[in-house]
C-alpha cells in the first residue's frame, strides 16, 4: 500500500516518464523542423508561398512551454488517481502480491480513461465558470428582444403617416446574440434597426472599394414620382412634380432637411432624431415601470442603460442600417475605426450574416457542442493584447467551416483550443487572415450575399502587418502573452 508519502520507486517511475516525454518531444521538434526547412526550400524554388499545416504545427510545437506546463497537471492527476485507487484496495496479504501483475495491466489499459477523467474534470470546472454567464445572457437577450419589439411598435405607429424613414423590426447582432460574449452577463446587447425610405423617396447605395479603410459608403436619397396618374390613386402627394406650395414646407423638409446632409443620409442626424423619439416613447412602454431608462451619449447610435429596482443595469445599443438589396449585408451607422468618420459615411456590416452562420452551426451541432465555449474562453484571454474579438471570431468561423460540428464536442475541447491557437499563430507568421465572407465559396445556403462579394478576392485582415514590421513583431510577442494567459486560465483557473 502507498502511504501519504511517495516511495522511492514511484518517484523514479515518474522521473523516467517525464524524461521519456521530453526526449520524445525533442525528437518531434527536430523532425518537424527538418520538414519545415524542406517545405520552405520547396516554396522558395517555386516562388509560390503556401499556407502549410506543417508550418502551423511546427510553429505551435515550438512553444514548448505550452506542452511542458500542460503535461504536468495531466501527469499529477494520473499519479493522484493511481494513489487513490491503491488506497481503496483491501489488504489481502499474499493474494495482493499475486495479483500485482494483473493490477498493473489494468492500469495500463485504463491510461486513456485517466486522461478522459482529467479532461472531464477540467471541462466541468470551465463549464461552471461559463454556464452562469450564458444563462444570464439568454435571459437578458429575451428581455432586450421584447423591449426592442415593443419600442419599435410604438415608434412605427407614430411615424406611420409621416415622411420619415420606415423602421423595420430590429435584428440582434454581435457576440451576445451569437451565444457568447467576452463580457459575460455584462455584455452590451446590440440591435440593428433596418430603415426603408418613406413614400416618395428612394435610397441609392454608393459603395466604396471592397475592403477600403476607412469605408467610403454613402446612402444617397432621391425623390421619386408618386403622381396619381402613375399610381392610379387620388390625393397622393408627389414631392417630385407637385409644387412646393401645395405640399407644405414642413412636408418637403421633413426628411431631406432634417435627416440628410445635402442629398446623403446623415448618421449623426438620424442618431439624434432616434434618441429623441425613444425618450418621448419610453413613458408609454410597459417596461418603464420596471426599469429606469437613460440615453447615453452616442453620435452614431442609440445607447440605452436600463436599471432595475435592485440596481442591476442592462446596456443596449441600437444601430441603424440600410440593406444591400435582398442580402444579409447592411450599411451600418456604427463604424469600427477609431479615426474620425464623416457623418455621411456608412460602414459595410456583416453582423447579420455572422449571426445566421452561428445559428446554422448550432442547428447541425450535437447537444454537448463546445464551439461557443471555446470562443468565449479564448476571448477572456485577449485582455492586455492587441488582438480584437473580431479577429478571434473570424478564426473560429474559418475552423467551423472546415472542422465538422461533431468534432467540437466535450472530449475534443482541448484539441480545438490548440487548433485556434495554431491557426492564429500561422496567420501571424503568414501575415494573412482572410475575411470570412469575401471569396468564400463554402458558405451555408441560407446566408444571402451580394454576387460581387461571393466572387471577390479574399480580403486580408492582417494587411497592416505586411507593411509594418514593428507591428508584426509586436503581434508575435502578444501571441506568446495570449498563449500563456490561456494556459493559466485553463489549467490553473487564474
Amino acid at each position: 500500500m502507498v502511504g501519504n508519502e511517495l516511495d522511492e520507486a514511484l518517484r523514479e517511475h515518474v522521473q523516467q516518464r517525464v524524461e521519456h516525454l521530453m526526449a520524445r518531444m525533442t525528437w518531434l521538434l527536430q523532425e518537424l523542423e527538418q520538414r519545415s526547412l524542406e517545405q520552405r526550400s520547396l516554396e522558395q524554388r517555386s516562388q509560390k508561398p503556401a499556407f502549410a499545416w506543417e508550418a502551423l504545427v511546427f510553429a505551435a510545437l515550438q512553444q514548448w512551454q505550452f506542452w511542458a506546463i500542460a503535461g504536468v497537471p495531466v501527469l499529477l492527476f494520473r499519479l493522484c488517481w493511481w494513489r487513490r485507487k491503491r488506497r481503496r484496495q483491501p489488504e489481502i496479504g499474499h493474494e495482493e502480491e499475486s495479483s500485482s501483475s494483473s493490477t498493473e495491466l489494468e492500469e495500463d489499459e485504463s491510461e486513456e480513461e485517466d486522461a478522459d477523467d482529467y479532461q472531464r474534470c477540467l471541462l466541468n470546472s470551465i463549464t461552471k465558470r461559463i454556464r452562469l454567464s450564458v444563462k444570464s445572457m439568454a435571459y437578458r437577450r429575451q428581455v432586450v428582444e421584447e423591449l426592442a419589439s415593443d419600442l419599435l411598435t410604438v415608434l412605427q405607429e407614430r411615424l406611420s403617416n409621416s415622411f420619415f424613414p420606415a423602421l423595420q423590426p430590429a435584428i440582434g447582432v454581435g457576440s451576445a446574440f451569437e451565444g457568447w460574449s467576452p463580457a459575460g452577463h455584462d455584455a452590451v446587447y446590440r440591435l440593428l434597426v433596418p430603415m426603408k425610405p418613406p413614400r416618395g423617396h428612394t435610397f441609392h447605395l454608393e459603395l466604396g472599394a471592397a475592403g477600403e479603410m476607412p469605408a467610403k459608403n454613402c446612402v444617397r436619397v432621391e425623390l421619386e414620382c408618386t403622381c396619381p396618374r402613375d399610381q392610379g390613386m387620388e390625393n397622393v402627394l408627389c414631392f417630385l412634380h407637385q409644387p412646393e406650395e401645395g405640399l407644405g414646407r414642413n412636408q418637403v423638409s421633413s426628411f431631406l432637411g432634417i435627416l440628410c446632409t445635402g442629398s446623403y443620409l446623415d448618421v449623426e442626424k438620424i442618431a439624434r432624431w432616434f434618441q429623441k423619439l425613444v425618450r418621448s416613447a419610453w413613458r408609454k412602454m410597459p417596461q418603464s415601470r420596471l426599469y429606469t431608462m437613460k440615453v447615453l451619449p452616442s453620435s452614431r447610435s442609440c445607447k440605452l442603460q436600463l436599471t432595475n429596482t435592485s440596481g442591476r443595469s442592462l446596456f443596449i445599443e441600437m444601430m441603424f442600417g440600410v440593406q444591400r438589396g435582398d442580402s444579409d449585408i447592411f450599411l451600418s451607422s456604427q463604424t469600427a475605426e477609431a479615426i474620425f468618420t464623416p457623418s455621411t459615411i456608412w460602414a459595410e456590416s456583416y453582423a447579420v450574416a455572422e449571426v445566421k452562420f452561428f445559428r446554422h452551426v448550432a442547428r447541425q451541432a450535437p447537444r454537448d457542442n463546445f464551439h461557443l465555449k471555446c470562443l468565449q474562453l479564448c476571448a477572456h484571454t485577449l485582455v492586455g493584447t492587441g488582438f480584437s474579438t473580431y479577429t478571434l471570431k473570424t478564426i473560429v468561423m474559418h475552423l467551423l467551416n472546415t472542422i465538422p460540428p461533431s468534432s467540437w464536442r466535450r472530449r475534443e475541447f482541448l484539441m480545438r483550443l490548440q487548433d485556434i491557437m495554431w491557426y492564429l499563430h500561422g496567420c501571424l507568421e503568414e501575415k494573412r487572415l482572410h475575411h470570412f465572407f469575401f471569396g468564400n465559396e463554402n458558405m451555408p445556403e441560407d446566408i444571402v450575399l451580394p454576387p460581387d462579394t461571393q466572387t471577390a478576392k479574399p480580403i486580408n485582415l492582417f494587411q497592416y502587418l505586411v507593411h509594418d514590421p514593428t507591428a508584426h513583431t509586436k503581434a508575435l510577442r502578444e501571441f506568446s502573452v495570449l498563449q500563456d494567459q490561456l494556459i493559466r486560465l485553463v489549467f490553473y483557473r487564474l
